[in-house]
């Protein structure tokens, strides 16, 4: 055991998050749903009124969103946010029991044939998502409906074992996952793609220094500029994809028009037109469900801390 009181905590609280997350997919799936349902819309409500970092942040991000909105309207949307957010870790945690033909019924996908006309002519599809809705249910939609086998990119996660279970419970719904490690998964996901398959990215947030300034919702954000890269060296065809929940058990997923490669400019040029593409398809998604866009996390570039002068 480490002498270090910090990292004695760190490791404490690694534990529990572990701990805790294992629980939720080991005892979530066990309760009768309607308990469930209620539990979780619960403990919304609960973390929502605490009014903590993470719901500060929400409603700021919501702000940009709904710039015309009310104080008012706008705690009532981080509510309905915070209810969405755990409405996808009650799914998620009970998605590994649920039969394909509940998946199937769970989801209805508009212009599919987008997808699968894509995957019929050969040249490899990617398909780029933001943090809407449940992305793990539309991910097991392709793979049990479709039978479609995908590969995707995971974020790592601390501690190592809570990454571990996140790519156990992925690949348990039929998808391969690399962990986000820069040149390495980029250089898997383009062989996937030339052989002609399907990969998955969420690509609203950069988790990288190489990311692509976009105008979003009337400031700059930085995305990440692997969905272009990837569909400019290998072919593939990039479609945005949008989802939402409304009043209903089943979730709302729309196929968007697919991101052409620009036919003059440098690649740089090409990304950054390819990559606001994708932000503006992203937007309109966003706009139509902002209480389903799960961004817990600062996003535009005004709202960064700014990073110390280290010359």
């Amino acid at each position: 055991m480490s002498d270090d009181p910090g990292e004695a905590r760190t490791g404490l609280r690694d534990r529990l998050t572990d701990g805790l997350y294992g629980l939720g997919w080991t005892a979530v799936k066990k309760l009768p749903e309607p308990v469930a349902r209620t539990l979780f819309r619960t403990i919304a409500d609960q973390v929502w009124k605490r009014r903590g970092k993470s719901v500060l942040r929400l409603e700021s991000n919501l702000a940009r969103v709904a710039p015309g909105a009310s104080p008012a309207r706008l705690a009532e949307l981080s509510r309905a946010g915070m209810r969405s957010y755990m409405r996808y870790w009650m799914e998620s945690f009970r998605l590994p029991t649920w039969s394909p033909e509940r998946i199937k019924a769970s989801i209805e996908v508009t212009d599919a044939h987008r997808l699968t006309d894509g995957l019929d002519t050969g040249r490899g599809v990617i398909l780029a998502l933001p943090h809407l809705a449940n992305w793990d249910l539309a991910g097991a939609w392709v793979t049990t409906d479709l039978k479609v086998p995908f590969t995707t990119v995971a974020e790592r996660l601390r501690p190592e074992t809570l990454y571990d279970r996140f790519v156990a419970y992925r690949e348990g719904l039929g998808m391969e996952v690399l962990p986000h490690s820069g040149g390495a998964a980029f250089g898997t996901l383009a062989r996937r793609l030339r052989a002609g398959g399907l990969i998955c990215l969420v690509a609203d947030r950069d988790l990288s220094a190489s990311g692509v300034e976009v105008k979003f919702f009337g400031d700059t954000a930085r995305m990440p500029a692997g969905p272009a890269l990837l569909a400019q060296q290998t072919g593939a065809l990039l479609l945005p994809v949008t989802l939402g929940y409304d009043d209903t058990p089943v979730m709302k997923a729309r196929i968007h028009p697919p991101v052409e490669v620009p036919r003059s400019g440098s690649r740089t040029e090409k990304t950054s037109s390819m990559t606001q593409a994708l932000a503006d398809a992203f937007a309109v998604g966003i706009a139509e469900h902002p209480e389903d866009w799960h961004m817990l996390q600062r996003l535009w570039l005004a709202d960064l801390e700014p990073r110390e002068d280290t010359t």
